[in-house]
């Protein structure tokens, strides 16, 4: 995978989730992820078309995207639930906006699917180009998630 998409995510996810969830994400360092196994218990995953083709997933551990929702909506939400799962998908949405918007300033021209939402533990994700994809850890205070970008070059 080009490395040029992942400042795109990378900004574009710390833009979101500040943006709409008040929670300061800190990137770890990104790294090759050769399997199928997903880094949290609820992902969105949205395919990407265009000049590029692939898909990205965001991944969060429960903890931290109750967190993250509970923020967004001003109310305590204690488990997954169907609000958790709508701001899964809502969040995976943005997420791929922003960064795509950045990455037409690079000259891509791409648009998105409407994005799946998969839970439980130890649920996978594959990704339609079926490679190898790359993954941005982030940590905040309620916990961990992923981003998970698999795009052609």
């Amino acid at each position: 995978m080009d490395v040029r998409f992942v400042n795109p995510f990378l900004e574009a996810t710390v833009e979101v989730i500040k943006t709409m969830a008040f929670v300061d994400p800190v990137a770890g360092k990104p790294f090759l992820k050769e399997d199928n196994a997903a880094h949290g218990d609820i992902s969105g995953i949205i395919g990407i078309t265009g000049s590029t083709n692939g898909s990205l997933a965001l991944s969060f551990s429960e903890s931290c995207i109750v967190r993250i929702v509970s923020n967004m909506l001003g109310e305590e939400i204690t488990s997954l639930n169907g609000e958790i799962k709508d701001a899964v998908g809502e969040l995976t949405n943005m997420v791929s906006g922003a960064a795509r918007r950045r990455l037409e300033h690079e000259g891509f021209n791409l648009k998105a699917a409407i994005p799946t939402v998969v839970y439980g533990k130890n649920h996978c994700i594959v990704h339609v180009l079926g490679g190898p994809s790359i993954i941005i850890p982030f940590k905040t205070d309620s916990g961990s998630f992923v981003v998970d970008v698999c795009l052609g070059g």
